[in-house]
């Protein structure tokens, strides 16, 4: 039915649409008040992505979680570390669902998200070579002497699994973990997070030459970035190296004992790799080698700790080294040899733009690194007819144990933008 007038509304008509009209305002306004309180109770709003950041090592793996938004490496909204041994204990327990899966579980709880949104990007950055988005650990399970009776366990993190594994994550890309210090190593402030070993290395470092970083943690890792000359604004690209598994180059009388200790020890008839004296596990390699060939000098306090602390022997080493025991001999050999790759990596790529010594045993050993009469630094100059280009190189201690998260970051931010565009 339709309703007409023939003459203008009454005034109590008026009245009456005018007091309907203020409520409808009214009520939506309440509506849109109640709809902010309910965004600014949970940091989730439907639209938004979310970035996974992983570094995951030999013996700890760390998660970062982001905005999409974020504005930097920095603006963490939750962190996390994870002593691998204690969740990756025999082959039915995979990385997804013993630590990504609660890591994130936990961040929907303390952040009081609903949900992930549109979904998560993640980049992982993992100690291995990898191949098809996925890596075979080299230091986590099965790190035996060929000969030994011990259950052999492979741990895969493949990129594909966790996507399927875990629906929240919508892409997951794997780098090798020093593609993530590498990047990482971008983001450092060379005024407070690391130490000159060259003094007046900052101000030698060139903008477009070629950047290394070489670190020990659990394994030794190295990679190297470069900037085209021709287009510097396109920034730095960084590339995986295995080079912490070429050949240990002994350098004195007892190092050449050592090798053939090592050989012994892993069955290897003409080679060890570096990786072996220059890491957490190399570290323990040479106090082995020491105890037996001097066993008048072991303190057995210290020995037995030693033989009962699984992947943190290296630790034992470091806490109970004091002058001229055998902790600390072991320590020299390890600095030693360490500064002796990484003047090696050196004269490889002749990095203007920086050598970046990096990895955990780096910031907990610097006292065996810093300073010209340090065995890293008598090793690291001790390069015959052409130690002269190592004078242009400006050289760092990386104090900051984070790079390969903060580097993970980048290439999680990366691909989220690939898959925007």
């Amino acid at each position: 039915m339709t309703m007409s007038f023939s003459s203008s509304p009454s005034p109590q008509m008026v009245t009456a649409l005018g007091a309907a009209v203020t409520a409808t305002v009214l009520l939506l306004l309440v509506r849109k008040i109640e709809s902010s309180a309910v965004s600014a109770s949970s940091i989730n709003d439907e639209g938004k992505t979310y970035l996974l950041a992983g570094d995951i090592g030999g013996t700890n793996a760390r998660f970062s979680l982001y905005e999409a938004g974020a504005k930097s490496a920095q603006d963490v909204l939750e962190t996390k570390e994870y002593q691998n041994s204690a969740y990756i204990t025999d082959s039915s327990k995979t990385f997804e669902n013993e630590i990504i899966a609660p890591f994130l579980n936990h961040c929907k709880e303390k952040l009081n998200l609903h949900n992930f949104g549109d979904g998560i990007v993640a980049c992982l950055a993992c100690a291995g070579p990898v191949q098809h988005n996925r890596v075979v650990m080299t230091n986590i399970g099965g790190q035996h002497p060929p000969d030994s009776d011990a259950p052999h366990l492979e741990v895969v993190v493949d990129g594909a699994a966790i996507e399927k594994t875990i629906p929240d994550v919508i892409g997951c890309k794997i780098v090798n973990d020093f593609v993530g210090q590498g990047y990482g190593s971008l983001d450092l402030d060379l005024k407070t997070e690391v130490i000159e070993l060259i003094p007046g290395s900052i101000d030698r470092v060139d903008k477009l030459g070629p950047r290394v970083c070489v670190g020990a943690g659990t394994g030794l890792g190295e990679c190297f970035l470069t900037k085209s000359s021709l287009y510097p604004k396109g920034g730095y690209e960084c590339y995986p190296s295995e080079g912490g598994h070429s050949e240990f180059s002994p350098r004195n009388d007892l190092e050449i004992e050592l090798l053939q200790f090592l050989k012994n020890k892993f069955i290897q008839k003409h080679r060890v790799s570096v990786e072996r004296v220059v890491s957490g596990k190399g570290l323990a390699n040479i106090y082995e080698f020491l105890s037996q060939k001097f066993p008048e000098r072991v303190d057995e306090k210290v020995h037995k700790e030693f033989l009962n602390a699984s992947d943190l022997q290296g630790r034992v080493i470091g806490t109970n080294a004091k002058d001229g025991n055998l902790c600390d001999q072991a320590l020299k050999i390890f600095a030693g040899a360490y500064g002796c790759e990484v003047g090696s990596a050196s004269l490889k790529f002749i990095p203007t733009g920086g050598m970046y010594v990096s990895g955990g045993l780096t910031p907990k050993n610097i006292g065996y690194i810093q300073g010209e009469e340090s065995e890293f630094m008598k090793a690291f100059w001790d390069k015959g007819r052409v130690k002269g280009i190592l004078k242009d190189i400006p050289l760092f201690a990386v104090m900051q144990q984070d790079l390969g998260l903060r580097g993970a970051y980048v290439c999680a931010l990366r691909e989220y933008k690939g898959m925007k565009a």
